[in-house]
């Protein structure tokens, strides 16, 4: 695969004709996916642009998360892996291709789903890495429901948990430590804005993300702390394989976009790195859809 760089056509550049059936029990693994996806492991090319940057990523063993550790580490950055248990298998594997950059990483596993084990990692991203001055929510709880009386209580209360709470409960106890000059970024959906009628508990959580990220990036922006997020369209990651789309859905997932395909982890990575580099230094408050084309209010 050619690097980040390369001039290329956007409709060809990965498969046009959705991917095969198949099932994983949650979380799942990168490992596990036919085909794999691609996070940028071969492709990607640093220059520079987070030297000496301390960065935590949530759901970082696979999909958006691992893409986004995998450029930090190439652009210079020291990262902390937030994962599940059940994901150290593909959490090691990111971790041996930061440190092949050159920088260090550092395991977290931790289900941010609980506030104290949330608030723990930040602590221990502090500490391992002696500061804190990039935080990158990206973990996501997703399943596909077709009826809203077959939505449980607990399923609502744990996707809550994981894509709301878990990011309040981890910029609070990062925020003492963010510098002016540090960044937040969080991570939204084309669901915020074109919801599925599947995912109601999913949908409305990305649409909560956008407003807590513009609320907050208007409170921080006076202490030169920058809060942005991004809203990606249908990329292919074990979220789908898991129950995040029906499992008939799959060989024609991300056609409906303009480009004609679902995205891969890989084209999102240099997204994350623009906001978390002083390139984005006049950018707060801001959702950067990456999503094939799909419009947006």
């Amino acid at each position: 695969m050619a690097d980040q760089f390369t001039f290329s056509d956007p409709t060809t550049l990965y498969r046009t004709d959705g991917y095969p059936e198949q099932h994983q029990d949650a979380p799942g693994l990168a490992e596990d996916l036919t085909p794999g996806a691609d996070h940028g492991e071969q492709s990607y090319r640093g220059t520079g642009r987070l030297t000496g940057r301390k960065a935590l990523v949530t759901g970082a063993d696979s999909g958006i998360g691992r893409a986004a550790a995998i450029a930090f580490a190439r652009e210079g950055a020291d990262v902390v892996l937030n994962y599940l248990p059940s994901e150290e298998s593909d959490a090691k594997e990111v971790a041996a291709l930061i440190e092949e950059a050159g920088r260090k990483a550092v395991l977290a596993p931790a289900d941010i789903s609980d506030e104290t084990a949330a608030r723990a990692l930040v602590r221990t991203a502090v500490d391992a890495l002696g500061g804190l001055d990039i935080v990158a929510n990206v973990a996501g709880k997703q399943t596909w429901v077709d009826d809203l009386a077959d939505i449980s209580s607990e399923q609502f209360d744990a996707t809550f948990k994981t894509n709301v709470y878990a990011l309040f409960w981890i910029m609070q106890e990062a925020l003492p430590h963010l510098q002016p000059g540090s960044t937040i970024i969080n991570t939204s959906s084309i669901q915020a804005y074109s919801p599925a009628p599947g995912l109601v508990d999913y949908a409305t959580t990305k649409a909560a993300i956008n407003t807590m990220s513009k609320a907050l990036a208007q409170q921080l922006a006076p202490k030169g702390i920058r809060v942005n997020v991004v809203a990606p369209g249908p990329f292919w990651t074990p979220l789908q394989a898991t129950g995040g789309q029906p499992t008939e859905a799959l060989p024609e997932f991300g056609q409906e976009t303009p480009l004609g395909r679902a995205g891969q982890p890989a084209e999102l990575g240099p997204a994350y790195v623009f906001l978390a580099s002083p390139e984005s230094s006049y950018v707060t408050g801001e959702t950067l859809n990456v999503n094939g084309g799909m419009p947006t209010p």
